[in-house]
């Protein structure tokens, strides 16, 4: 089997309403999908949730050469090769090797963005080839696993403590766990959302906070001290960007929250230090923005070699593939409460994977599963 053709699908639309994370706000849903043709007629869908998209559909268009011919089930190797593409390298210079000579690299973030759609498509067509779901493909008979719905994303002007009532809803739908955005206002004013939530939820949901690292080291000290007393599952992104390790290190030993981390890391490598580190207790990573489903694997076996727990960050009709894979070394696959938050997903995507009492059921379809409704892809198309 060769792949035959690589098309890319970039597609957006409005939100409903502008809503707000501490870091930024949300007015449009993007969504690029990557479909890789072959020769043996399986076609392999990827998705690609981060951009800007026109730098990541220009780089998969500049990627496509080097796939056309090649083994599909080759995805290690493809991946390694496609990587190479990021660094120096003898020969590399004006693409002598045959290659595309070195990436700038003020484009390795949307590089590896580009990298994960094709490798998730890689991996949706050995699923199709062996006849097998992806999960089983790995070994794995868990058809399915533990899910929380995340909302309370701010709303300009709207009433800060909306969230209990949204939170509720979501457990009224089933959910066991929830997970609340966070770290916008003042720690006072986010103790009383947390408080208002944690009422409203009762005392048995688990309850997790996605800060959107808003803090430095002793804020964050500070403010998880106080929140301590909601009984919080774990503390996600909670410190600045630009912090390392190290930091995220010296505010484990300082709280009894866990701490999450990682979807906002390119690869591997520095997931592997968080992990290193001692400092979380759950791993995030998200192949649909870097690096695809390949890398979070080799991610997924160093964190459960080090007593971390998976627990992929959003677009569970995928990542749930990952967690049921790992079994017990597993937390969560994360869904999205409100499904406004996730129209494109909607709209075009039907099998694959159904929502029930706090799971993600994952179907016996080849592959990922997913029907895709080319003619809403095409009406999306941005």
């Amino acid at each position: 089997m060769k792949i035959t053709d690589l098309r890319v699908h970039p597609m957006a639309m409005p939100f409903e309403r502008v809503v707000w994370t501490a870091h930024e706000p949300f007015r449009r849903a993007e969504l690029i999908l990557v479909e890789i043709r072959t020769d043996a007629g399986i076609v392999g869908v990827g998705e690609i949730s981060t951009g800007p998209q026109p730098v990541v559909c220009k780089l998969l268009e500049e990627l496509r050469p080097l796939l056309l011919g090649r083994d599909p089930a080759a995805i290690d190797e493809s991946w390694r090769m496609l990587f190479s593409v990021t660094v120096p390298r003898p020969g590399g210079l004006g693409g002598w090797d045959g290659l595309p000579p070195p990436l700038p690299r003020n484009q390795r973030p949307q590089f590896m963005a580009a990298l994960a759609g094709i490798d998730i498509a890689l991996w949706d067509i050995a699923g199709k080839a062996a006849a097998q779901p992806v999960f089983r493909l790995l070994g794995s008979t868990r058809t399915d696993v533990f899910t929380y719905a995340v909302g309370g994303f701010y709303v300009e002007g709207g009433d800060k403590f909306a969230c209990a009532g949204e939170l509720a809803g979501y457990v009224a739908r089933g959910f066991k766990a929830v997970k609340l955005k966070c770290g916008a206002l003042s720690i006072e004013d986010e103790l009383a959302r947390i408080a208002a939530v944690r009422k409203a939820i009762g005392p048995d949901i688990d309850l997790m906070l996605d800060m959107n690292a808003p803090h430095d080291v002793e804020t964050s000290i500070r403010f998880a001290r106080e929140a301590a007393r909601f009984d919080i599952v774990w503390l996600e992104e909670p410190l600045h960007w630009h912090l390392q390790p190290a930091d995220f290190a010296r505010l484990a030993a300082a709280i009894d929250i866990p701490l999450a981390h990682g979807e906002r890391e390119w690869h591997g490598q520095t997931v592997g230090a968080f992990i290193d580190s001692g400092a979380i207790r759950y791993v995030q990573f998200d192949c649909t923005r870097y690096a695809g489903f390949s890398e979070a694997m080799r991610i997924g076996r160093h964190a459960t070699a080090k007593g971390v727990l998976v627990a992929p960050h959003s677009a569970a009709h995928i990542q749930a593939h990952i967690a049921s894979a790992f079994g017990d070394g597993a937390h969560s696959a994360e869904s999205v409460g409100d499904p406004r938050l996730h129209p494109i997903h909607h709209r075009i995507y039907s099998g694959g994977a159904a929502y029930r009492a706090g799971r993600v059921h994952l179907t016996e379809a080849p592959g990922f599963g997913l029907e895709v409704d080319w003619r809403q892809v095409a009406a999306l198309k941005s």
